[in-house]
């Protein structure tokens, strides 16, 4: 039996997939949410990737993280920053993001409208993990990265 689908969007909203909350506990990311697209579905474990839909209300923010997996992001809607490593680059919609494994990026949507992408990573992939004091410490070294480091 043939299991393919279409999920429609209308709006930045895919019909059918629930809305959810960035994560759930901590306080180092603000006005985030996001929609697992593709590949968590009943029939979508032969997918060797996820495909989710990530959007930030003006001001939002994600974690500031690493890991080990590699990941790529296409801006869909709005513009913002990313803090990439040890810099900060300004993103527009269909720009794409490559983020290296070990890489520490945050998102930032500081247009007047939400910034959306999606974001497309491995299924089975480590952890985030968030930077150390040390390693903080080392970004905040830098002027622009501290500017807009939001921990």
């Amino acid at each position: 039996m043939d299991k393919s689908k279409i999920v429609r969007a209308q709006g930045y909203r895919w019909q059918g997939v629930p809305l959810r909350e960035y994560k759930t506990e901590g306080s180092h990311f603000h006005a985030i949410t996001r929609q697992s697209l593709l590949g968590e579905g009943e029939d979508e474990q032969a997918v060797n990737f996820l495909t989710r839909y990530f959007e930030l209300q003006p001001g939002g923010y994600s974690t500031l993280e690493h890991h080990q997996h590699p990941h790529t992001v296409v801006v869909l809607r709005g513009s913002g920053e990313v803090i990439l490593g040890d810099r900060v680059e300004t993103i527009d919609r269909h720009d794409c993001i490559y983020i290296a494994p070990g890489t520490f990026h945050q998102f930032h949507a500081s247009g007047g409208e939400p910034l959306g992408f999606l974001c497309i990573v491995d299924r089975h992939r480590d952890r985030p993990a968030l930077p150390s004091q040390e390693e903080l410490e080392q970004l905040r070294r830098d002027d622009r990265i501290r500017r807009r480091l939001r921990i």
